[in-house]
């Protein structure tokens, strides 16, 4: 925390307490920041994790702004019966629920920590973590959304380790089949590998929210945003190559996302639309499922308005 706070507090400095000059400086460097950080939270680290392994084909880019073959399972999702309801005049008041740093929460989830190596057992092993290549089952839940997110084509593709645990997840809770596991690229895996990082952020990030310090707010969220958007095949950021590490981290933001669908649904609410990595529609009291605020537990009202009615 003190490696954070000490580098606001010397760049504002710099500045001669010009908030928004820090501001962009502070961002400007964000990514080697955050590099240090992680390098220091892996100090005592349990495990010695690979930062440039040879990188499987489905995970390079097919061309220089193409994309690769990993589907994260961003949900892009309306209740069809809720907007067939509000057409024929039915009048829904909803509100729409922003997630906190969804992918400062993301950081905690199963990440490999070597090189991917082929598994064809076509059995899920959790102590390993990787990329799946599956048929998944059926999704007939009307009112819940499907956990692969906007996808249409059916047939096999390459999900994360996150999209896979929590196809499993609920196959086991009885909302679906469980998915056909294929082939496997997998390591030996840590749910902790960027704990200490995410502790550091979120505890500076809470911090500051307390206390009103926008400038660390904005320089904790540039540095967790652009860690995760620059450790795959980025120029950017040349200290590490993890593809991997990248796609699970978003999909994990989207399942968290689909997470709290879940648990509104079975509060009672009615979950009205879903998309993006933090933005959850709902018709009911949400107050009485969800805790109000800004810390990552909690989550806070973007906008309340009038679905259908005459």
């Amino acid at each position: 925390m003190e490696q954070i706070t000490d580098r606001v507090r010397e760049v504002l400095t710099d500045h001669d307490g010009d908030v928004d000059a820090a501001q962009a400086a502070l961002i400007k460097s964000a990514i080697p920041d955050v590099m240090a950080l992680f390098k220091a939270s892996r100090a005592s680290g349990r495990y010695e994790h690979s930062d440039f392994p040879p990188t499987a084909d489905i995970l390079r880019k097919k061309s220089q702004k193409g994309a690769d073959e990993i589907w994260e399972g961003r949900p892009k999702w309306r209740n069809p019966a809720v907007f067939a309801a509000a057409k024929q005049g039915t009048r829904f008041e909803v509100t729409a629920l922003d997630m906190n740093a969804a992918y400062l929460s993301a950081l905690k989830c199963w990440l490999p920590i070597g090189q991917l190596r082929e598994d064809t057992s076509g059995v899920h092993d959790s102590k390993k973590s990787g990329v799946h290549l599956i048929t998944p089952a059926d999704w007939e839940q009307p009112d819940l959304p499907n956990p692969l997110g906007n996808r249409i084509e059916p047939g096999q593709l390459w999900v994360t380790e996150s999209t896979l645990r929590q196809l499993l997840a609920c196959s086991r809770k009885g909302l679906a089949g469980p998915p056909v596991l294929h082939l496997s690229l997998v390591s030996g895996a840590s749910e902790a590998l960027l704990e200490r990082l995410r502790r550091a952020l979120a505890d500076v990030r809470r911090t500051a929210l307390a206390e009103g310090d926008t400038l660390t707010v904005e320089y904790v969220k540039a540095m967790y945003a652009k860690f995760v958007s620059t450790i795959g095949e980025s120029s950017a950021n040349r200290e590490i190559r993890r593809p991997d590490w990248m796609h699970i981290i978003r999909a994990k933001a989207f399942a968290n996302l689909w997470m709290k669908a879940e648990k509104a649904r079975l509060a009672g609410l009615t979950v009205v639309e879903m998309s993006g990595t933090d933005e959850l529609h709902v018709v009911g009291d949400w107050r009485s499922v969800f805790g109000e605020g800004r810390d990552l537990h909690e989550v806070k009202a973007k906008k309340t308005y009038t679905l259908g009615g005459k």
